[in-house]
């Protein structure tokens, strides 16, 4: 029996009061009111209802040693990322690195994999296959449903899974950027409870009154937050709080403690705060997590200041996790496992022939990942197409590593750079390679020191080479959090020394190659117009 004393922030009565909370076998047991009681608020503990763990390149446990020390209890993650690589056994491996450490993960079956059919994946889920996954206990969700054209046109394995979900009493995620009108309403009636996607508080209100829940999202590459957070006073019931993607620097510094602290000085109630990032995704996902109500499992945080909003203890199941910034448990180093196979390029193979006057190019805005879709006169006289830093044209290239086959080939602007190429195996969804450049040898250069280690990011620049290993699927490393942001941080800073304007590079970049965001984007099977939803040429 234990029992612990603070000034209880209830988010379900709404009311603080100073008392004590006693804990027996992991779950609330009592709760006294004593007037007596001084010391720090005990508020309940916070939850990223959305969230791809393998974009902060860390490993489901070492995750999990961060971000108890910001006060996260429980994540609702989608696997999606190391799905596309690695089929079930991708999905499988996430479970059970993070069964290893207290913080409470709930994964979906990923619903799109690969996203769509207009690129190349290291495997394939069939909705058999992700039924079967629904059927598990450790499933909790289908997750976001990114193919809202298939929704829309009722295209029979899309319905397939939506129903499997339906049939088993599991929530759709839905991921619908810009979709509005008959089209909105044609994906919500189809059973799709959610969306992280949009980017306008016009977009929401028309998604809230079709009964979906909006994700407020602050991610390391798409900080939609600044925009939507006047939903939390009028609709605190129906919002969540998320990151969706979070590099390892950003969540050094915090995790969905920092949304509330943000809202907090924002004058928004701490009540409608706690709404948004603690009771609605524990009600609407049915998660096994406490909202310090008597009978709830203990899982809880403790804070000096609330304005401050920095944790000074995390409780998960009645144990203490982290105290004072510092985890209170060891995060197990798995065995990695992976899926590269990818052979090396020239720079002569990266050599784009004139074949018409001007070419299709992808704008990039920072802090955005929706992209443009823009255009470049090719000079009189040119035989080939070539980047011109000093203009922002760079080259981008896109190459299926899970089996030898040429690059796919395009311009971007937005960039910046001046100097050198970066790359990565990071690439959403289906991961292949993705490379961006002023020159082709830095190009060529990037992608097969990549192909040396099995995937990473880099940055070159001549003779220049800083790389981070990311053994795990590509996707992740075995370092900290500390250790990864440290490491993750230097290459990206030498991107940025080199001209990059962006706020987050490598993840901006990584978006590109995302078929299911518009405007224009490159898979490895080529430019890719997401208006259309189709490929498209390079010249236009």
């Amino acid at each position: 029996m234990k029992k612990i004393s603070g000034i209880i922030v209830d988010p379900v009565a709404r009311r603080q009061f100073p008392g004590i909370l006693v804990i027996d076998q992991g779950r609330i047991v009592d709760i006294l009111s004593d007037p007596a009681v001084r010391g720090p608020f005990i508020l309940p503990g916070l939850i990223d209802s959305h969230i791809h763990i393998e974009s902060s390149m860390l490993t489901p446990a070492a995750f999990a040693a961060k971000a108890v020390c910001h006060g996260t209890v429980a994540v609702v993650a989608d696997p999606h990322e190391i799905a596309n690589v690695l089929g079930i056994a991708g999905v499988d491996f996430m479970i059970e690195s993070g069964q290893t450490v207290p913080l409470k993960f709930y994964f979906g079956a990923p619903s799109c994999v690969p996203a769509t059919a207009f690129e190349n994946s290291g495997a394939t889920l069939d909705a058999r296959q992700v039924e079967a996954l629904l059927s598990r206990d450790d499933i909790f969700f289908l997750a976001e449903m990114m193919n809202f054209p298939g929704v829309i046109g009722k295209d029979p394995e899309v319905m397939a899974k939506i129903g499997a979900a339906a049939k088993l009493g599991k929530r759709v995620d839905g991921h619908a950027p810009g979709l509005r009108g008959e089209a909105l309403a044609a994906y919500a009636r189809a059973g799709i409870s959610t969306d992280h996607e949009s980017g306008t508080l016009a977009e929401c209100y028309e998604k809230l009154a079709l009964g979906m829940k909006i994700m407020l999202r602050q991610g390391s590459s798409a900080r939609d937050f600044e925009v939507l957070h006047p939903l939390i006073a009028g609709h605190p019931g129906q919002c969540m709080l998320c990151s969706d993607d979070l590099k390892p620097a950003d969540l050094v510094r915090g995790h969905i403690n920092l949304l509330v602290k943000e809202g907090l000085s924002l004058g928004y109630d701490l009540f409608d705060l706690l709404q948004c990032a603690c009771v609605n995704p524990v009600r609407h996902y049915q998660l096994g997590v406490g909202l310090l109500q008597k009978g709830d499992w203990a899982d809880f945080i403790m804070v000096d200041d609330l304005a401050r909003m920095e944790v000074g203890a995390t409780w998960i199941g009645g144990e203490m996790v982290s105290d004072r910034g510092q985890p209170l448990f060891e995060a197990a180093q798995p065995k990695p496992i992976n899926h590269f196979n990818a052979a090396p390029i020239t720079a002569e193979q990266l050599q784009v022939q004139v074949k018409g006057t001007r070419i299709r190019v992808i704008e990039v805005t920072d802090g955005q990942i929706v992209t443009g879709s823009g255009s470049y006169s090719v000079p009189k006289g040119s035989i080939v197409v070539e980047a011109d830093p000093a203009s922002d044209l760079l080259k981008i290239l896109v190459r299926n590593r899970y089996a030898p086959a040429p690059p796919a080939i395009g311009f971007v602007r937005g960039f910046g750079m001046q100097r050198g190429a970066m790359a990565s195996s990071i690439a959403h969804d289906s991961h292949n390679l993705i490379a961006i450049g002023g020159n082709d040898a830095d190009l060529a250069r990037s992608v097969n020191l990549l192909g040396e280690s099995g995937g990473g990011i880099c940055f070159v620049c001549g003779d220049e080479e800083r790389r981070l290993a990311l053994p795990v699927a590509g996707l992740m490393g075995l370092g900290s959090c500390e250790e990864m942001a440290r490491d993750y941080s230097a290459i990206e800073q030498r991107v940025k020394e080199n001209g990059c304007r962006l706020h987050t590079p490598f993840m901006t970049m990584a978006f590109l190659a995302l078929p299911v965001i518009p405007a224009l984007k490159i898979t490895d099977l080529g430019i890719f117009d997401g208006e259309r939803f189709a490929l498209t040429n390079l010249f236009v």
